[in-house]
């Protein structure tokens, strides 16, 4: 890996090392230019304070994440198509991904694919694990809903966002996922497919509209975990997020872990912690705390009753309403 992975993701800007206000981070964000060199507010920072958005009965969009996935990410950058397998432990959980193969039309058999990586297939899980819950089924229709929110998470459908967003599903379709929650003597274990089946490969001719399968099916084994294991989310929040792809961590790991934190005392985590968890391909600890704090700033302008404290030891979470009430969780979707 790179000694300096500052450049992953395009919400990494410069901080100075003294800690900052929310307010003053986000307004480090780099203001576009317009050919009279007026300053105006950049795409990314318009996401992050927008409103949020809701649906035609004026309640928001919901996504949901396994709460394994909120604990333990996928590669934030791509490790290459030559990595094979993918391993992250955090606490009580486990994650190991395994690269995988397809069937390739141009030469009647298989091809290895890599890891999916990045911020699309995070919200690739998010959409499609919200639209199983919804539809209260493994197999799910997707072709125009997964078209709806490309669009909706991202702002714009061109076809080079959809071919983005096509080869990362292609690459969560064919690893074989393991998923361990461990609790006392006993542990609660996934080994398999998160799809399993789907016409996924683009046409030769670049063209021609890129087409999403009409349907997925959920493996049955990780659907049935989901169920038990779902953190609900704010669609609006992931696509304010939707630059970055640590963003989307924090902003799932806070959602599942500060509704559980001891009211009477704060969780401390310690850098070490942190960097061990977010991250590890980092040489050097005081770049890792600089993108941290600022990325930390961006998802707290979207989650804003996450109640933490920033200092130069780590951080200390206190006891915070998850950023989705139990009233929103489960809405049934309107015709």
């Amino acid at each position: 890996m790179p000694p300096n992975r500052r450049k992953q993701d395009a919400g990494d800007h410069t901080m100075n090392d003294e800690p900052k206000s929310l307010g003053a981070l986000l307004f480090e964000l780099p203001a576009v230019k317009t050919a009279k060199k007026v300053n105006i507010i950049s795409r990314v920072h318009r996401r992050l304070i927008e409103p949020l958005e809701t649906d035609q009965d004026n309640e928001p969009q919901l996504a949901f994440q396994h709460t394994v996935f909120c604990q333990t990410g996928l590669p934030y950058r791509n490790p290459g198509d030559d990595v094979r397998l993918w391993t992250r432990k955090q606490g009580n959980t486990a994650l190991e991904i395994q690269a995988g193969r397809l069937p390739d039309p141009a030469t009647r058999g298989y091809a290895d694919i890599g890891l999916p990586w990045g911020a699309k297939p995070r919200l690739i899980l998010a959409h499609l694990n919200g639209e199983a819950l919804r539809q209260q089924s493994p197999v799910i229709e997707i072709e125009s809903s997964l078209t709806a929110f490309v669009k909706r998470i991202r702002g714009f459908q061109h076809g080079r966002e959809i071919r983005g967003f096509k080869d990362q599903l292609g690459r969560l379709s064919a690893s074989t996922v393991r998923l361990a929650l461990f609790r006392e003597n006993n542990a609660h274990a996934v080994e398999t497919k998160v799809i399993t089946a789907f016409d996924l490969w683009l046409h030769k001719d670049e063209r021609q509209r890129v087409l999403w399968p009409s349907t997925i099916r959920l493996s049955l084994d990780y659907f049935q975990s989901l169920i038990e294991h779902a953190v609900p989310l704010h669609e609006a929040d992931l696509a304010a997020l939707a630059h970055s792809a640590l963003g989307i961590d924090l902003y799932s790991w806070l959602a599942q872990r500060l509704h559980r934190v001891n009211p009477n005392r704060a969780a401390f985590i310690s850098w070490a912690a942190l960097k061990q968890q977010f991250g590890p391909d980092y040489a050097r600890m005081r770049d890792f705390r600089r993108f941290f704090r600022q990325t930390l700033a961006q998802v707290q302008a979207r989650y804003r009753a996450a109640r933490i404290d920033v200092d130069e030891c780590g951080l200390r979470l206190h006891n915070s309403p998850p950023p989705v009430t139990k009233r929103l969780v489960m809405l049934p979707r309107k015709s």
